[in-house]
């Protein structure tokens, strides 16, 4: 599961400056919201937040004030030169959904070792799963689809390759036979 648990610090002082103390102290400032509750201030421990964001389909399990909430991204920020987190943006989603997104994240990572296991493009092969799930099909058997659809494609390239490299061996070969008849003659 791609749920990483993080412990936030709510925070009561906004603007520019009070982002910029944040950011010195170590933590990324963050807004919390979800259908029903109140916009929450938290600040966030960077480091952590960066390694979160690097996992596909990632839950973060916030704890703030006694309680926890699972929130997926919404809006990340960064420095254009740097790349350096400034602000996230979270929502609030339900335990159900959150499971829908590990198994979307396993499905990806299953999908992708396959696929370089295979010596494809596992970016392919990930646009075949994310568009097998979009129709409808489960996350499991689509990465098992995905990878077989991207290794059929291949072979069919494979194939048009080595007929087209026929062809223009044929034609090569035509040529050449008029040029050594006329050389004969």
């Amino acid at each position: 599961m791609t749920t990483v648990a993080m412990t936030a610090v709510s925070r009561s002082d906004f603007g520019k400056g009070a982002a910029r103390r944040i950011r010195r102290e170590g933590n990324i400032p963050a807004v919390i919201y979800g259908s029903g509750t109140e916009l929450v201030h938290v600040a966030l421990p960077e480091h952590d937040l960066n390694l979160a964001l690097r996992k596909p389909r990632v839950v973060l399990s916030v704890s703030f004030d006694g309680s926890t909430v699972l929130v997926k991204p919404r809006d990340v920020q960064r420095d254009p030169v740097k790349r350096n987190l400034e602000h996230i943006d979270l929502v609030i989603i339900t335990k159900e959904e959150a499971q829908d997104r590990s198994d979307m994240a396993d499905a990806i990572k299953a999908a992708t070792a396959a696929a370089e296991e295979a010596g494809m493009d596992a970016a392919s092969v990930v646009q075949a799963l994310e568009a097998a799930v979009a129709s409808g099909e489960d996350a499991g058997e689509a990465a098992k689809h995905a990878v077989s659809d991207a290794e059929h494609k291949a072979e069919e390239y494979a194939d048009a390759a080595a007929h087209e490299a026929e062809v223009e061996e044929a034609e090569a070969a035509a040529s050449a036979e008029p040029a050594a008849e006329t050389a004969a003659e």
